[in-house]
């Protein structure tokens, strides 16, 4: 990944970015679990106390085994695609059984029910540090607005607003990583009549940090903060603050 710097005012971020404490540590945005090796280079991160960094790591190691095993249809580890996920599931058998033990029979197909609040506070703890480091804004509290599931599970229509890039109408925190990666662009709208129409815009899209494995674009616009989160091109996630 091509590293910014973050030229934003430095005294809007300060301390661990999911409970407000002291830094102590640094925490990778995406955490590598999430990803397989060779790791991309410069992994965002950001500040985090020790609590909160290593209070993650089952919950993080929960959902990618999860997801691997659903991906799979199976808990076995010959069966899961990604090499770090088997190992892990190789061992834990304590973690194998507890997914295993998540498979039920709905309408006639097997099914998978996650532990929904594990995936809940992983999939926030990302949107936050996405917020904080791309956005230069930090959100601490509750979020207005959650959603996760199947990726393919949405309509057509409403999977391709999710995967669109982001036209931008109001410009947040000036110097943000997420604002020096807008880049201008010019589209083409063809009304209903088959009139064509040019109009300029500023444009904020996805960034993919491994391809295949983890993609998320973060947008501060008029209404707040929300950031998209895809994981192994089958796990979605949206999640939106008022600012």
């Amino acid at each position: 990944m091509k590293q910014l710097l973050d030229l934003a005012d430095d005294r809007l971020i300060n301390g661990c970015i999911y409970c407000g404490g002291k830094a102590e540590t640094r925490d990778h945005v995406p955490s590598r679990i999430l990803l397989e090796t060779p790791y991309p280079e410069n992994l965002p991160v950001v500040g985090a106390c020790k609590t909160c960094n290593q209070g993650f790591s089952k919950d993080e190691q929960y959902l990618v085994c999860f997801l691997e095993s659903v991906i799979a249809g199976s808990t076995d580890p010959k069966d899961i695609r990604r090499p770090s996920v088997a190992r892990a599931l190789k061992r834990s058998p304590a973690l194998k059984a507890r997914i295993e033990g998540a498979k039920t029979l709905y309408n006639g197909q097997l099914a998978f029910i996650p532990e929904e609040n594990r995936v809940k506070n992983v999939m926030l703890k990302l949107a936050r540090g996405h917020a904080a480091f791309d956005l230069s804004q930090p959100c601490p509290e509750e979020p207005e607005h959650y959603w996760c599931g199947v990726l393919e599970s949405l309509s057509q229509e409403v999977r391709d607003s999710f995967n669109a890039a982001h036209i931008q109408q109001f410009f947040g925190e000036i110097g943000s990583r997420n604002m020096q990666r807008m880049f201008a662009a010019e589209m083409c709208i063809q009304s209903q009549s088959g009139d064509r129409q040019k109009l300029q815009g500023v444009v904020n899209d996805w960034v993919d940090v491994q391809d295949g494995y983890y993609r998320y674009l973060a947008i501060d616009d008029i209404g707040g903060v929300v950031v998209r989160i895809v994981i192994s091109e089958y796990f979605a996630c949206e999640v939106g603050w008022k600012i």
